[in-house]
């Protein structure tokens, strides 16, 4: 097995496009945030996808070593079976404001989401890249 599909096939693959996914749903979520901040009563929105990761990364990491100096490695963990989700926190509205929107945040979280959003394509594409300079063909 090529070294290429340790890094970026399998799981690898796998989490890094449900974190698309969830990058994509973010910035919807924080547009709706934004489109609606001078709505009274609107609640913002989040995604939830980083909670759901780390217990499955947890789940997979929790087995038994077989050896000692092994490191444990879980099986069985369906990484394609995250989904992200929107919900709503329960935030107080802010004092002295109509919901609980705030723009300053909600511009910082669509900054960070922008950033993550552009390395995890690049690092999607990466193993396309590295295709090229070999002269193979990518798989």
């Amino acid at each position: 097995m090529d070294i290429r599909d340790y890094l970026f096939g399998g799981d690898t693959r796998t989490l890094a496009y449900k974190s698309l996914d969830a990058s994509t749903l973010r910035a919807k979520a924080i547009s709706q945030n934004l489109a609606n901040i001078g709505t009274p009563g609107y609640q913002r929105k989040e995604v939830n996808f980083e909670d759901q990761l780390q217990t499955a990364l947890k789940a997979k990491l929790a087995a038994s070593q077989d050896q000692m100096g092994h490191m444990p490695a879980g099986k069985g963990v369906d990484f394609s079976a995250l989904q992200p989700f929107v919900f709503e926190p329960k935030d107080q509205t802010l004092p002295g404001e109509i919901n609980n929107v705030d723009v300053d945040m909600e511009a910082a979280k669509m900054a960070e989401n922008q950033i993550f959003y552009s390395f995890v394509t690049k690092f999607v594409g990466f193993d396309k890249y590295m295709s090229a300079i070999s002269g193979r063909g990518s798989a």
